[in-house]
């Protein structure tokens, strides 16, 4: 093989891997996965026989045919998540919620596997936000904005100076009788309470 051809196919696999990750960053997917793969046990256990030795155990509950909407349920959940990211908070819950039932329903949840993928995934659904794009800010603005005198965006929250004496703040008013501000006494104390002389 030569070296382009190497390049060529590592060039289309990173593309190809770069749009999912792109894909998968823009959604809850793991939330979704954790869902989609609590529905399989959900629906798969209450179906199967359990064999020791020359002993069969059905594990089908009455319930069987609610096991399987729950189990579709979930995974159908799971790909809203996916192909939905907007109404992942309604499947998160909904998946929470279908996990809980799947206590009752399907034999302990398809014996707690299907339930805590369920209630994993449902958070996880509910708890993703999506990304805020950064601004990209450009230092060359910024420093002109330095150099020319005028404020920077990070100054400009800066609280303002304190009133000294000249603007007839705590220094300049001395309202309580006997109060001067060469003693070291004022009017004010520190938290805007007046003292007693």
């Amino acid at each position: 093989m030569s070296a382009d051809t190497q390049q060529r196919m590592t060039t289309g696999f990173g593309r190809k891997r770069q749009a999912f990750r792109n894909w998968r960053g823009q959604r809850p997917f793991w939330g979704g996965m954790l869902t989609l793969l609590a529905g399989i046990p959900i629906m798969y256990v209450p179906y199967q026989n359990l064999t020791l030795g020359s002993l069969t155990i059905r594990m089908s509950t009455t319930a069987g045919a609610g096991s399987l909407i729950i189990g579709v349920l979930l995974v159908v959940l799971g790909l809203t998540m996916w192909f939905q990211p907007h109404s992942r908070v309604f499947a998160g819950i909904a998946a929470i919620l279908l996990s809980l039932v799947s206590l009752v329903v399907s034999n302990f949840g398809a014996f707690l596997v299907g339930f805590l993928l369920g209630l994993i995934g449902g958070a996880l659904g509910v708890s993703w936000a999506p990304g805020k794009p950064v601004k990209a800010e450009t230092s060359g603005s910024r420093q002109t904005a330095r150099a020319a005198g005028a404020p920077a965006s990070d100054d400009a929250d800066a609280a303002p100076p304190a009133p000294g004496p000249a603007d007839g703040g705590p220094q300049g008013n001395t309202a309580v009788f006997e109060a001067s501000p060469q003693d070291g006494t004022d009017a004010y104390d520190g938290n805007g309470r007046h003292r007693a002389g």
